[in-house]
Order: C-alpha cells, then sequence, then structure tokens
C-alpha cells in the first residue's frame, strides 16, 4: 500500500513539473546567450531582482522592475518591444513573470532568460 502511496506522489509531483513546464514554453521564447546578447538593444531589458541585488550588480541598459511589482508596473513595459527578462537564481520568478506577461498579450514580444550567466561570460571577455 505505501508502495502505491509513494508512486502516486511521485506521479503527482511529475505531472506538475510538466504541466508548469509546458505553461511557461506556450508564454515565452527561452533564448540562448547569443541570442540574448544580440537581442539586448533592440528590446527593453528587465531584472526582476530586488532593488538591492540590481544596485549590486546589473547588465547596462536594464530597468529594475521587481517581481513582486511587476503586476503593477505593466503599464511601464512598451508593446512594441521585445521583453528580455532575466535574474540569478532558479528562475521562478522569470516564469511567473512569463505567464503574467502573456496573460496580458505581452507574450509575442516575450524573450525570458533564466540566469545571468550571460553577464558573467560578457564580463570575462
Amino acid at each position: 500500500m505505501l508502495n502505491w502511496i509513494l508512486l502516486a506522489i511521485i506521479v503527482g509531483m511529475l505531472g506538475w513539473m510538466g504541466f508548469n513546464y509546458i505553461r511557461v514554453r506556450r508564454a515565452a521564447k527561452v533564448v540562448d546567450n547569443a541570442e540574448f546578447g544580440d537581442m539586448i538593444r533592440q528590446g527593453q531589458l528587465i531584472d526582476l531582482r530586488d532593488p538591492a541585488d540590481f544596485r549590486r550588480k546589473h547588465i547596462l541598459g536594464a530597468r529594475n522592475i521587481p517581481s513582486q511589482q511587476l503586476k503593477t508596473s505593466l503599464g511601464a513595459i512598451r508593446k512594441d518591444k521585445a521583453v528580455l527578462l532575466y535574474e540569478n537564481s532558479r528562475g521562478q520568478r522569470v516564469m511567473n513573470a512569463a505567464i503574467l506577461l502573456k496573460k496580458t498579450r505581452l507574450s509575442k514580444y516575450l524573450h525570458p532568460l533564466y540566469r545571468t550567466r550571460w553577464m558573467e561570460r560578457k564580463n570575462q571577455k
């Protein structure tokens, strides 16, 4: 009996992870570092981290809109330019922002990057 419960929990978790993966893929296009670097000048770069982290280090030209304030700051995002989202950690903020922007019909301009590895490589050159 315990084995069936454990199996059901594992299947449920895998199902939830798959559902979230599909939701994010429908909401946004994930770009690699090279494409991200090319798009910076054409799009609007939004840093979803906290203001303290943004002040410490950020990509030049980025605007700080913390993920908690994104819903109230949607008017600050232009609909005619690509939206590039980034953060440092596990990507949960970017996922939530991508889904929110999809709901507000900004999704066709949305290109999230889950980590700022691009910034680190750019600084090493």
